[in-house]
Order: C-alpha cells, then sequence, then structure tokens
C-alpha cells in the first residue's frame, strides 16, 4: 500500500511527506478488538510540502485554516481498509482546498418581457382572487 498518494493529474503527493498513527479502536472487532491497532490517523503538513506550488499551497492553508491536516478513521474492522478511507479522505479535502474559485457571477437585470409577463400573471391572479369575493 506505500506509493504516492494522487491527488488529481497535476498533484501528486510522496508517501514520505504522510505521517501515520496506528491506536486501538473502539466499535466493532470480534475477538481481535483489543489487541490490533486498526484505528488510523493520517497527517499532512501542508506547509511543509514540496507537492504543491507556493499558489496553491496558499489557497490551501487559506481554506484549511491550518497548515497540517489531520484525517481519523475508524469505520472498518482492518486496519488497511481504515488506511484506504483516510487516505481517499485526504485526497478529497486536499482537491477541494485547491480547486480554483468559482467564476464571479455577472449581475444582470430581468428582460422587458420578462417584466411584463410576471406583472401580467401578478394581475391576473388578483383578478381570480377579486371576482371569488362577495360583492
Amino acid at each position: 500500500m506505500p506509493g504516492p498518494l494522487v491527488v488529481n493529474n497535476s498533484i501528486v503527493i510522496p508517501d514520505v511527506e504522510l505521517v501515520w498513527r496506528f491506536s486501538r479502536s473502539s466499535g466493532p472487532g470480534g475477538q481481535g478488538v483489543n489487541t490490533t491497532d486498526s484505528r488510523v490517523e493520517l497527517t499532512f503538513d501542508v506547509a511543509a510540502t514540496t507537492a504543491l506550488t507556493p499558489a496553491l499551497k496558499a489557497r490551501a492553508i487559506e481554506r484549511l485554516g491550518s497548515g497540517s491536516i489531520t484525517i481519523a478513521a475508524s469505520e472498518y474492522r482492518s486496519q488497511l481498509r481504515n488506511r484506504e478511507a483516510a487516505l481517499h479522505r485526504l485526497a478529497q479535502r486536499l482537491r477541494e482546498a485547491v480547486a480554483p474559485p468559482p467564476k464571479r457571477r455577472r449581475a444582470t437585470k430581468p428582460s422587458r418581457g420578462a417584466v411584463e409577463r410576471r406583472i401580467k400573471s401578478k394581475k391576473h391572479r388578483s383578478d381570480v382572487k377579486r371576482l371569488r369575493r362577495d360583492p
């Protein structure tokens, strides 16, 4: 399972920059619940990485609010599956953190026809309600 983490086409994180910690997990585990270290904590230091350009690094730190990301995974009984889940979540968080900002919306005003249709439908609704009233 060791190897670089592919975040997207242009970002690949070397495995030496990923810090793993293992501990005992709560929850289901059968007989091995007290002996296996199946809980996984994956830490990645965004500020010190060489995989990101300075612009992407600054954007990621701004969006994440700190210089490092820690992902904990303990939903599976096996350490291997928890490691895969942690890698998947880290890649997802990094993709979201380095994504370019959305394009700004250019404000436009409604067309004259749209305004006229809106007013016509409001008048029609008003007439319907007015005709329902008792004289």
